[in-house]
Formats: structure tokens, C-alpha cells, sequence
């Protein structure tokens, strides 16, 4: 038996909307929306009385997928430490290749989203940086330079 493939990765949020318009703001598609709640969902999650709210989000080539979930009941916990340093274990971030990270940041920011470190270059290869949106989420933005695909200037 092998593994067929990720299929997604799952983050807990508290704001549900704003959620989806920073990932929206990142050029994320709404796939779907549905609420959840019921037995099966209290045993998988090994709680009792769930109620949750997922919107499920995909990147633009349709590969990548995010659901963002917002529980209603039970509360959901807050992180151990809120705003993370990128050496805490556990998961530290999404990353996301972007043709203008330049572009990028601006509509990022628009949403509440604020710079972790500063944007570096990496060599000739890549500009890479980190950025804090809602419920503390770190995504690492990575711009590829010298592209084949990209057009010339």
C-alpha cells in the first residue's frame, strides 16, 4: 500500500472570513463551504458536540488545497504561544510560490498580515519571506528568479 498523495492541510481558526480573505488576498479560490456537526464528526475528532464551519480553499493551478476551520463548539484552544518563533516545533508554515512577491505583500498587508523578519534574496534563485496573518499563521512566500516561464522584461 502507498500513499495515493497529500490531499490537504488544516487550519484552525477563529475567524473564519478573515481567514479566507487573506488566503483570498494570496490568490486562493473558495472551493467549497459546509458546516459540520453529528456523531461521526464527534468520534473522529474525539470530542463531544462538535459544530464546525470549513471553508475549503485550493491554489489557482487547482494542486494545492487549505481548509480552514472555524470550531464552534467546543471552543477551540489557543496556541501554547501565540506568535511563534520559526523554531518552535510543530507546524511553523505554509509555503507558497508566488510570480511577484512584490505585488504579493502589498495585498497581504491590506488584510492585517505584517512582515515576520524581512524579505531576503537567497542567492540568485529566490526572494523569500514570511508573513503573519490571521490567528497567527506564518506563510513563507518564495518568488523564483530567473524563471523560463517568465516572461522578459
Amino acid at each position: 500500500m502507498t500513499n495515493l498523495r497529500m490531499d490537504h492541510v488544516s487550519v484552525v481558526v477563529d475567524d473564519l472570513e478573515a481567514a479566507i480573505g487573506f488566503f483570498a488576498a494570496l490568490g486562493m479560490e473558495v472551493e467549497g463551504k459546509a458546516s459540520v456537526e453529528g456523531d461521526e464528526v464527534d468520534r473522529l475528532c474525539a470530542l463531544d458536540g462538535v459544530r464546525a464551519d470549513i471553508a475549503m480553499m485550493r491554489t489557482p493551478d487547482g494542486h494545492g488545497k487549505l481548509e480552514l476551520t472555524k470550531y464552534r463548539t467546543p471552543k477551540a484552544l489557543g496556541a501554547e504561544q501565540a506568535n511563534a518563533p520559526a523554531n518552535t516545533f510543530g507546524l511553523r508554515s505554509l509555503m507558497f510560490a508566488v510570480d511577484d512577491i512584490d505585488a504579493v505583500v502589498p495585498r497581504l498587508r491590506a488584510t492585517g498580515a505584517e512582515l515576520v523578519g524581512e524579505m531576503v534574496q537567497y542567492e540568485d534563485v529566490y526572494r523569500l519571506c514570511y508573513v503573519r496573518g490571521p490567528e497567527g499563521i506564518i506563510v513563507a512566500l518564495a518568488e523564483q528568479l530567473d524563471r523560463k516561464d517568465k516572461p522578459a522584461a
